[in-house]
């Protein structure tokens, strides 16, 4: 018999793997624990591998788990899109500014479909400083802008608020003293709650290397020079970190959607925003 991955099972993962709690998860779909703790146990009968790691902290996917969360987003995001924009045909041009951690997740690979879905649209990703993207907003070069909420550059049509994990280089001992940590350099909207929630818990700290880029933290964790705040969906398996006491807890990041005023009732423009929902 041909296996299927159900929608609503996929729903339960993904919401549990971004929640970071089965609790939390449940909440969020208006389950109960128990229920969604089954389904989350059917899909990894259906797919014949766990897909998370569950403490008492809360739950983190398994090398499984990180293969299928991207492919479980896309097939929730396709799955909406095919319901809300079949038999509607959108044009026009929008240009996304995007921060470059959401840049490099799943996102633009969302809006590609969105464009796949509809030949005659044109959309674009621009992942640019902070300064740069305020100018290109307000000029109204570019229509809609995710980013984290103090980088916004207009009033937030909605706010949500996404965890941070810990990435660990190879090699490294956690238990360090000082720890070596890779930051983003500054100017970077939660370098400074990352550190002050080390000096919290009186763990000395300090800066093995520092990037303005994503790919500059990522490639200094591959070669093992310290440990590093992420966004969960640029976490490579063989960075996270299995001991939830081994480091501290790290501060949600609060992203925020602004869009251009004079995009207001744009069919394109809301479907571009409806599509950064979903996902986020």
């Amino acid at each position: 018999m041909a296996r299927d991955l159900e929608t609503a099972l996929l729903r339960s993962f993904v919401t549990a793997v971004r929640a970071g709690s089965i609790s939390r998860a449940a909440t969020a779909l208006g389950h109960t624990q128990p229920a969604l703790s089954q389904q989350l146990r059917k899909l990894e009968r259906v797919v014949g591998r766990p897909l998370l790691h569950r403490s008492p902290s809360g739950v983190s996917p398994t090398r499984a788990g990180e293969e299928l969360l991207p492919y479980a987003e896309r097939i929730l995001s396709l799955s909406a899109q095919a319901l809300t924009e079949t038999g509607r045909a959108l044009t026009g041009h929008c240009v996304v500014g995007l921060l470059e951690d959401l840049a490099a997740s799943h996102l633009p690979q969302a809006l590609a479909d969105l464009a796949r879905l509809h030949p005659g649209a044109t959309l674009e990703v621009l992942s640019i400083s902070s300064a740069a993207m305020r100018e290109a907003y307000d000029a109204g070069r570019v229509q809609i802008v995710l980013d984290a909420v103090p980088d916004v550059p207009g009033p937030p049509r909605w706010t949500i608020r996404r965890p941070l994990v810990w990435a660990i280089g190879q090699g490294v001992d956690v238990a360090a003293d000082p720890l070596p940590v890779v930051l983003f350099s500054n100017p970077c909207s939660w370098r400074t709650s990352v550190l002050e929630t080390l000096e919290g818990t009186d763990r000395r700290w300090r800066v093995a290397f520092e990037s303005n880029s994503l790919i500059g933290v990522l490639a200094a964790v591959r070669a093992g020079l310290g440990v590093a705040a992420l966004m969960p969906a640029n976490l490579e398996p063989v960075m996270a970190c299995h001991d939830a006491d081994a480091l501290p807890t790290l501060p949600d990041v609060e992203l925020g959607l602004a869009r251009h005023p004079l995009t207001e009732g744009d069919p394109l423009i809301d479907a571009v925003e409806t599509t950064l929902r979903r996902m986020i």
